[in-house]
């Protein structure tokens, strides 16, 4: 049972004005794979050393199963963890690498020899156990550290940022390895990343943090469906959500996000919600994939705009505009000629529009 237990948890640094986390609520499952994400200075990487014990728990209580774990050294925790920048001894071949934590436990040497054998078979390293540190990939150095931290048989896999030393295609080969080694070992990984593209394709849930406060803790499709405020959907997605500043009129018995000259028609399903802001300023988020083609644009979606450049993108494009002079990107199909700066009209899908509260920035409706 590997369950993780944060109660109360406040985390704050001496001669620090304020706690780094402050008063941390978060129950991750046995064997879930869990991502923290957040920018830089968010918390996450204090989060997941206070699992580690490599930072002390200033006030509330952490479980590890269902042992508190708030005094218990960071070697009886039954963690394993893989640090950004692999940490492997550079006089050591691959082999004394992996086996270092068992023989630094006096494991059987029979024992040792198995493991060892069976990690780097898993994760394709066989071939290289003779080799030092500086004679391997990025990637291959990444895999010899993930493969010191399996054969410790942990029961949380504790993983900080563990892949933003390697190149984009690396990164990209590595995520599946990683997700495929937790499917193996069946354990409960926790890993911080500020990648978020990382976060979609890998976690069964994610955290997503700022200042130290849990934001959403929910599924990748939730968050990206549903962000319960304006910074988580800013925060996931590639290009980013675009947003923009709308009044809502009430004409007759519709209702309508009026955008500078633009009257959007807000579908049945979302105006029970929008209501009560008839009148009022929200703001408006639209997924840069989140608008039709043009042969779909009527009076009621058509949002007026300037488009200043395009960036192709093999199958899509990315059209870079303006809304009311706020920055816009729209992603069409890669269909037909390219795209010609100027004026434009877009069609906004308001079926998939996101509205936001402007004075507390929370969800109103999706």
């Amino acid at each position: 049972m590997a369950s993780i237990s944060f109660k109360n948890v406040t985390k704050t640094y001496d001669g620090a004005t304020k706690p780094v986390v402050p008063n941390l609520n978060l129950e991750i499952k046995d064997k879930e794979f869990i991502i923290l994400v957040g920018p830089s200075g968010c918390g996450k990487s204090t989060t997941l050393r206070m699992i580690a014990g490599l930072e002390s728990v200033t006030e509330g209580e952490l479980f590890i199963g269902d042992r508190m774990v708030n005094k218990v050294p960071p070697k009886d925790r039954d963690i394993a963890m893989v640090f950004q920048n692999y940490a492997l001894y550079p006089h050591m071949n691959v082999y004394k690498n992996i086996a270092f934590g068992l023989n630094l436990r006096k494991e059987d040497k029979a024992e040792i020899d198995r493991r060892v054998h069976e990690a780097a078979k898993i994760l394709d390293l066989e071939h290289l156990l003779t080799r030092k540190p500086k004679e391997l990939s990025g990637g291959q150095r990444q895999r010899v550290a993930l493969g010191r931290a399996m054969v410790r048989n942990p029961a949380v896999f504790l993983l900080d940022e563990p892949l933003s030393n390697l190149d984009a295609k690396l990164r990209a080969s590595m995520r599946t390895e990683i997700a495929k080694l937790h499917q193996k070992l069946d354990i409960t990984f926790v890993y911080v990343t500020h990648d978020q593209t990382e976060a979609m394709t890998m976690g069964d849930r994610i955290v997503v943090m700022k200042e130290g406060v849990i934001q959403q803790f929910d599924t990748p499709k939730n968050l990206y469906n549903e962000p319960v405020n304006l910074f988580v959907a800013g925060f996931i997605g590639s290009p980013q959500m675009n947003f923009l500043d709308a009044q809502i009129e009430k004409k007759g018995e519709k209702l309508y996000a009026v955008v500078g000259k633009s009257s959007l028609l807000i579908p049945e399903h979302k105006k029970q919600a929008l209501a009560p802001y008839a009148g009022k300023m929200v703001v408006m988020g639209f997924r840069p994939e989140d608008f039709l083609t043009q042969d779909k644009l009527t009076s009621d979606n058509a949002l007026d705009a300037e488009m200043s450049f395009s960036e192709l993108l093999g199958a899509d494009y990315n059209l870079y505009m303006y809304v009311n002079d706020i920055g816009v990107i729209v992603k069409v199909p890669a269909s037909g000629e390219q795209p010609e700066k100027g004026p434009y009209q877009i069609a906004a899908n308001m079926d998939r529009a996101h509205f936001f509260d402007k004075d507390t920035e929370m969800a109103i409706c999706h």
